[in-house]
């Protein structure tokens, strides 16, 4: 049987290490490389063709943004994950499971609704940290929430 692990203190949050690095350094070069592009762009493009280009550079760092923003938060009254798209908020009695399997992307989070969340804020390629992340948030379900003893 799997040593259990202990809760955390409240508030957490949860992030990935990795994925936000790349999301944000990405995101700084591709609008740098736009604006140098608008500058140095040659002469037959004009104003609006050079703020066309650093518009689609920063639309292209605001989905990457989207991407590095991602994280699970765990607080006194419940669950808050935010994923690329949407943000979810979730009170402990609501939270039933949350379950991690060799080669998920990320963990998935069941609710009493019948959803299944995943939370995008746990990156399954950070193995050890995620494993470390799913075992701390399992432990705060099962401490707080309407989870079934294992």
């Amino acid at each position: 049987m799997p040593e259990l692990v202990k809760p955390p203190p409240l508030p957490v949050t949860w992030r990935p290490r990795r994925g936000r690095i790349v999301a944000y350094g990405f995101a700084v070069l591709i609008v740098v490389g736009a604006v140098v592009m608008a500058v140095h762009i040659a002469e037959p493009f004009q104003l609006a063709d050079r703020l066309a280009i650093v518009a689609f550079g920063g639309a292209v760092a605001y989905v990457l943004h989207l991407l590095g923003r991602v994280r699970v938060e765990a607080d006194e009254e419940g669950l808050t994950i935010v994923n690329a798209v949407r943000t979810h908020r979730y009170s402990w009695a609501e939270a039933l499971e949350v379950t991690l399997l060799v080669g998920d992307p990320w963990p998935r989070i069941d609710f009493s609704d019948g959803r299944t969340i995943g939370a995008m804020g746990i990156q399954g390629s950070e193995k050890a940290r995620a494993r470390q992340a799913t075992a701390e948030l399992e432990a705060l379900i099962r401490e707080r929430g309407e989870a079934r003893e294992k």
